[in-house]
């Protein structure tokens, strides 16, 4: 990956919907340039596909929580197949500290929420479960 991928990736990473002769401008490049390598990131997995990312409007009336499990041996596999089917799961990641898995959830009342977390800690495999839920956001890189 060179300097004129990382700026592809910089601006879509801004605005996924920037065209290709935006970039290009942009860029100061070929459009053609840019559509091959838009073309070569996507077939060697740099660029995954395009995605929306909710302003705040529309996440203001969600609550945010991050549930941190302890799992049983050998138990992950399944315990990962229950959780994807919980839209409320977002993201799941593995962790090497005193936890075994990070969930983070969403949901749109507290009711729910603590629903949710009641069918996770419910899971056969699931030791321990422990919620901290998200009050304000004070700095999000992510994109």
């Amino acid at each position: 990956m060179d300097e004129l991928d990382r700026g592809i990736l910089a601006h879509l990473a801004q605005d996924a919907r920037m065209s290709v002769a935006v970039l290009a401008r942009r860029l100061k490049v070929a459009r053609s340039t840019v559509q091959a390598r838009l073309e070569r990131l996507e077939t060697s997995g740099a660029i995954a596909g395009y995605t929306l990312r909710l302003g705040d409007s529309a996440r203001e009336h969600r609550i945010r929580a991050t549930c941190l499990l302890t799992i049983e041996p050998r138990a992950q596999a399944a315990i990962l197949a229950r959780l994807r089917s919980l839209p409320e799961v977002e993201r799941i990641h593995t962790t090497s500290g005193r936890v075994d898995l990070l969930l983070q959830l969403a949901a749109i009342s507290t009711s729910q929420l603590d629903d949710v977390l009641d069918q996770i800690g419910g899971l056969t495999g699931v030791r321990s479960s422990e919620s901290l839920i998200h009050l304000s956001t004070k700095l999000d890189r992510a994109t």
